[in-house]
């Protein structure tokens, strides 16, 4: 279920000295900020980094004690609480975070955080990916929405205003209990500005160019606030070239995009709110170059899919009533509306002309209401309800051989729809110095559609499915600084529209054969780690081993069977079905440490490691990110500079499947960058930063860059990226 606005939630359960703590997205707290690398034996990696952990803190007991604030989450329980008491694997990246880091979207920035990675198709497509799970497989949100659409190309993660953006929360792991169908992996809510009661008009602007790409980007928020009235303006733009990679520019890597957000809110009284938001974003001109692949016929050339424009549109409208006393009860209730409109063409090099074209519009309307109750100051009872009826009619028309001029309707399905409905509980109880939290929620879901494969099948498109989802986790408080803690989670993904109806030529050379029959999957998951924080020193180490059932992935068919599903001719020859396998399963180790070792001075390391077993086919899961560790230091040099440096260091990926692909993953070589920067605030509310990205202009991609065997684009070469912020 979608996390309530900030400014409708009770304050954590947290020691009594931190009881007034309220979530805030313009605080800088104490963060675990990580990246990924990958030595030649994880254990011994591990073993290391948990060495420099303990002597890290020996050396923080005796440090200067500073005015940072605890990391805080809205996202990990839906409320704003404390993370060194939550039993959940978070990670948070603040304002001051994402300033530095200067990605161009959400997957990018996310890239190297402990667990997490990207899976890339172009620029602009930067999917991300939590514990090897990635897509469908996590819930995106933004100010806790979710963001509905199949993503046949590119990544909906794009398609939020990340200049804009003031956080972004990842709870890692199962999260269905409070988001629903698709939180196998976990969950990712991009927090955008909201309207401030704050008297005044406000200004907060930034530019930033980087010549790699020689992109240019700019973005402002207006705040403006008098008596009972707040509202809130944003605006975004960018337009990216080609980047250039080691050997030269990389074609059909350009994009432009634009955002826009605006917020009312109107304060009824002490307690009440109402408001109204408005978000909308459009891409135009992106090429997916992870889908290039030749055509059966050497006239065609090479197919590329390519979106001319896509466009996401957001309105809604909410209430929420902040409560007082001893058993403040707190509630927050909205309705939305939310359209993904997309083109998404594939183009033939030697023809220079689309002979696909696919026009399709995903729109969502949902209800969320959510009650918060502070029975007890250490015992927070939530419960929820939410409910989303996504509906879809693509319209697609295919170019017929040998000349490819005469168009003919190819419609994959007919007014096809997801609706859910989910209720949940949670309880958040506090036992002097061990935290427990508990939750149980059951969803029902439901697929239909009129009709697909171009109209010829109309029967047994339907499917209802409940599912059963549950969370227990606790965490116990030796010290500030020694919290071990344990987590059970089960979560479930109902299959989505692409998978139950829609049947096509995907980017791995088949053509895949819809399922409106699939079952949901079920994800269960252990977790065992610590966790601890002061103002010197902020760190977490987990193993977790998670198990897939009623996996949905694609079989391959061949002599009857897959003339029935593909048709006859060459789709049979390269046909694959939707179906659900018996299981897979994946483990992992993540660690992050993040340490203030003396005032100014910050060093911070992070290591991930993640294994996937396809169960039925004994052979490592398909696209498994590589082992990866990062090192960095942030120090102030003068009264006005801050200087840093991070290297992410990536082992080689040669666990790759065989069977599950015919050969076409292929192993990855290891790698290592090096980004370093400078941040010069030159006044109290304005700074000018330059980095270098890539410094030693590094060959490479990654391994979850898609693209046949020798045609994955290169990661950009070395870049320098200027930005300027200011507030006035």
């Amino acid at each position: 279920m979608p996390a309530a606005s900030p400014a409708a939630l009770p304050g954590p359960l947290v020691p009594p000295t931190l009881s007034a703590l309220r979530f805030d997205a313009a605080a800088t707290p104490l963060e675990c900020v990580c990246t990924g690398l990958r030595p030649r034996r994880g254990a011994v990696a591990l073993a290391v980094l948990l060495a420099c952990l303990w002597a890290a803190q020996a050396l923080a007991q005796d440090a200067a004690a500073s005015a940072a604030l605890p990391v805080v989450s809205v996202t990990a329980k839906g409320y704003a609480a404390s993370d060194a008491e939550s039993p959940v694997a978070t990670t948070v990246l603040t304002e001051e975070d994402l300033a530095r880091k200067q990605a161009q979207n959400l997957g990018e920035a996310l890239k190297g955080e402990p667990g997490l990675a990207t899976a890339s198709d172009s620029a602009q497509g930067q999917n991300p990916v939590i514990r090897g799970l990635q897509k469908d497989s996590v819930v995106l949100m933004v100010d806790g929405m979710r963001l509905n659409s199949a993503q046949p190309a590119g990544s909906i993660a794009s398609s939020m205003g990340l200049a804009l953006a003031e956080r972004v929360e990842v709870v890692k792991g199962p999260a269905s209990v409070l988001y629903g169908t698709g939180a196998l992996g976990g969950a990712i809510n991009v927090l955008l500005p909201q309207a401030r009661f704050e008297p005044g008009v406000s200004l907060k602007a930034q530019l930033g160019y980087d010549s790699a790409s020689r992109g240019k980007s700019g973005a402002a928020v207006l705040n403006a606030s008098q008596g009972d009235h707040a509202l809130m303006l944003g605006a975004a733009l960018a337009d990216y070239d080609d980047y250039r990679a080691p050997g030269g520019r990389q074609a059909l890597t350009g994009y432009a995009a634009g955002s826009f957000i605006g917020q009312y809110r109107y304060r009824i009284d002490g307690q009440q709110q109402l408001r109204v938001s408005l978000q909308q974003q459009t891409d135009r001109d992106i090429w997916y170059v992870g889908s290039t692949k030749p055509h059966p016929l050497p006239t065609v050339g090479q197919l590329t899919t390519h979106s001319p424009r896509q466009t996401r549109r957001l309105a809604e409208v909410g209430y929420n009533r902040q409560g007082n006393g001893d058993q403040p009860l707190n509630l927050d209730v909205r309705l939305y509306r939310q359209e993904m409109q997309r083109s998404i063409n594939a183009r033939a090099s030697l023809l220079g002309r689309d002979i696909v074209t696919n026009d399709v519009g995903f729109v969502t309307h949902g209800l969320d209401v959510r009650a918060d109750w502070l029975v007890h100051p250490q015992h927070v009872l939530s419960i929820g309800l939410n409910t989303w009826r996504m509906a879809a009619n693509p319209d697609s028309q295919s170019a017929a051989p040998p000349q490819f001029t005469q168009f003919t309707p190819s419609k994959p399905f007919t007014d096809g729809s997801l609706q859910a409905t989910g209720l949940y509980a949670q309880d958040d109880m506090k036992f002097g110095a061990l935290s427990v939290l508990a939750g149980l929620r059951y969803d029902s879901v439901r697929g239909n559609a009129v009709d697909m494969a171009n109209h010829t099948v109309s029967t047994g498109l339907a499917r209802s499915d409940g599912a059963l989802s549950g969370s227990l986790g606790a965490v116990y408080e030796v010290t500030p600084l020694l919290r071990p803690f344990a987590n059970l989670s089960r979560g479930f993904r109902a299959p989505d529209l692409r998978e139950r109806y829609q049947s096509g030529a995907r980017n791995d050379g088949y053509f895949w054969a819809g399922s409106p029959q699939l079952k949901p999957e079920h994800a269960t998951q252990f977790e065992l780690g610590l966790k601890g924080a002061d103002a010197t020193l902020d760190y977490s180490v987990s193993a977790w081993r998670m198990r897939v059932s009623d996996y949905i992935t694609g079989m391959q068919l061949s002599s009857a069977a897959a003339q029935a599903a593909c048709g006859a001719g060459p789709n049979a020859t390269w046909c694959k079905q939707s179906v659900n396998l018996g299981h897979a399963s994946l483990n992992g180790v993540e660690a992050s440490l993040r340490w203030r070792f003396t005032p100014g001075q910050t060093l911070w390391a992070a290591y991930t490691r993640i294994r996937g077993t396809n169960g039925d086919l004994d052979e490592p899961l398909f696209m498994m990110p590589a082992d990866s560790l990062t090192l960095g230091w942030e120090g102030r040099v003068a009264p006005a500079w801050t200087l840093d440096a991070a290297a992410r260091l990536v082992r080689r990926q040669s666990r790759v499947a065989t069977r599950f692909t015919h050969g076409t993953e292929d192993a990855t070589p290891g790698y290592g960058v090096l980004d370093v920067g400078a941040t010069w605030r030159y006044a109290k509310d304005q700074s000018l930063r330059l980095a270098i990205k890539n410094l030693a202009d590094k060959r490479y991609h990654d391994h979850l860059a898609e693209g046949l065997p020798g045609m994955e684009a290169l990661a950009p070469g070395r870049s320098l990226a200027v930005s300027w912020q200011g507030r006035f």
